[in-house]
């Protein structure tokens, strides 16, 4: 098993590296070339900028097993389908019971947007250190059951 994080705009890297160095657990994080990244305990991999770049790298190096850190809903439904499981920053355990409603709502939500004649849209609310909270507490309870 190793954990990869889907690393442009992810705000929970360092938590991640933290428990997984801490755990021996391997971390690959996935950044595009508009990012930068050091690690002296991850490996860092950086692909070509482009739409979903990121997430087909990412997609073809998880295996069964793997967790993998996002918030894309498309990227969780088919690491879902690789038989790995998914995680998003929240700590919000995306399964084959909810990733159907999340994408159905996802879509939902952009066809709204499209429809708006102003097309402003609000950005996510600001993060919080219970965010971060629930999110250790998600994810370590991820880590601990696989090591079982």
């Amino acid at each position: 098993m190793k954990v990869l994080i889907d690393g442009d705009g992810c705000p929970v890297v360092k938590e991640t590296i933290k428990m997984c160095q801490q755990r021996k657990i391997e971390v690959v994080v996935f950044i595009d070339t508009a990012h930068v990244m050091n690690s002296n305990y991850a490996k860092v991999i950086m692909v070509d900028k482009g739409s979903d770049s990121v997430d087909f790298a990412m997609v073809n190096k998880v295996l069964e097993n793997d967790i993998v850190i996002t918030q894309d809903y498309g990227l969780a439904s088919m690491v879902l389908a690789k038989k790995a499981r998914a995680v998003n920053q929240n700590g919000l355990i995306f399964t084959e019971f909810n990733i159907d409603s999340l994408l159905a709502s996802r879509h939902i939500s952009k066809m709204a947007r499209m429809n708006r004649s102003n097309n402003k849209v609000k950005g996510p609310k600001k993060r919080t250190k219970n965010d971060n909270d629930l999110f250790i507490v998600s994810f370590g309870k991820m880590l601990d059951s696989e090591k079982k």
